[in-house]
């Protein structure tokens, strides 16, 4: 007998806020090529294809996007799933499964963020091909956990258990799931050895995360009727009817720290979700004495370490030192690297203040 097919869900539906003002609406994060010389979309597909059918391969956006991924990825409109509004993850994978499950009722559902970073494709298809047997196997729901290598406050954690199944070596059950600690904490987690950075990677099939969507957050389950009268609607009323009705979680929340089904692959490989201007600068090696530039022309740097996206204007940096200047043209941000995850209070109160030309 066949195994089920393994599908990969690329969730390109993020704002990216933290990335402002490189990341906007019209072009948000997924579509940025900031590291690896390709679009973080691009790497993302590139990825999903080394254990993934060509046609099993979807993308979910929001509607304004749809066009815009579908002429990245070449993908058919069928496997490009818009959604009307934003209402975060939970959402968005629970449209995906519905929707694969209406064709593939067995299907394994490998959940990818369309923004990371993983320079090692081979070892994550290797992880993915080991969670999704252990998702297949044992209606499991499976999360990628990366051994962290920093006590880093700006990522989620999972603290791991006894080991799961004996058939599945190296897979742990999940004892719990830790919101962005402070300081502290993370560096007590990073000593014990027991925490894992939570990936946002996850694996599960079809039927069991649908399952648990109607145990565990109930709310987003009766959001779903439309698309369980309608399970193959990629548009319409019932789509729009589901998504005005569903609460707006990210999947962790909603469902993954109240299953009792969850288990972690722990992996090595290196990993950035390269979420703000910091986790960038790092990511490409910024460093006291080193000063890296994406676009544009950096005309003098005396302080050096620090982080340029110009645009048209050459930039001049005199007595400072880890600082993230970015020009996007229109917008001129400057700030201290470890501040850059504050970002997003810039844009709220831009979002306040009703200026969406610059948003």
């Amino acid at each position: 007998m066949a195994a089920p097919a393994l599908h990969a869900v690329i969730l390109a539906g993020g704002a990216g806020e933290r990335f402002w003002p490189a990341s906007r609406q019209r072009f948000p994060k997924p579509f940025l090529q900031v590291v690896g010389g390709r679009t973080l979309l691009a790497a993302t597909l590139e990825r999903a294809r080394r254990f993934a059918a060509r046609d099993r391969v979807w993308v979910v956006c929001g509607r304004e996007h749809a066009a815009a991924v579908r002429r990245a990825t070449r993908l058919p409109a069928a496997r490009v799933l818009a959604e009307p509004r934003r209402r975060n993850t939970a959402m968005a994978v629970a449209f995906a499964a519905q929707h694969i499950a209406a064709r593939d009722p067995d299907a394994v559902l490998a959940i990818l963020p369309a923004d990371h970073h993983i320079p090692d494709a081979r070892a994550f298809a290797s992880a993915i091909r080991k969670a999704a047997a252990a998702a297949r196997d044992r209606a499991s729901l499976v999360t990628l956990g990366v051994k962290p290598t920093r006590a880093d406050t700006g990522y989620g954690y999972i603290q791991v258990g006894a080991a799961a199944d004996r058939r599945h070596p190296g897979l742990r059950c999940a004892r719990r799931f830790v919101e962005k600690p402070d300081a502290a904490r993370a560096r007590r987690y990073l000593k014990r050895g027991d925490y894992l950075w939570n990936a946002g990677i996850f694996v599960f099939t079809a039927r069991a995360i649908l399952e648990e969507t109607q145990r565990c957050a109930p709310e987003l389950h009766r959001a779903l009727g439309p698309l369980r009268r309608a399970p193959r609607a990629r548009s319409g009323a019932p789509l729009e009817r589901a998504y005005r009705a569903a609460p707006s979680l990210p999947l962790d929340v909603a469902i993954l720290e109240r299953s009792r089904r969850v288990w972690t692959l722990p992996v090595a490989f290196h990993w950035s979700d390269v979420g703000t201007w910091l986790s960038l600068a790092e990511e490409l090696g910024v460093r006291p004495g080193r000063t890296r530039v994406l676009d544009g022309e950096l005309l003098f740097d005396e302080g050096r370490g620090n982080l340029v996206w110009g645009d048209r204007r050459a930039v001049a940096l005199l007595g400072v030192e880890g600082m993230a200047v970015i020009d996007t043209g229109d917008v001129l941000l400057v700030t201290k690297l470890d501040r850059s995850p504050d970002v997003r209070a810039v844009v709220a109160s831009l979002k306040r203040r009703g200026r969406r030309d610059v948003l």
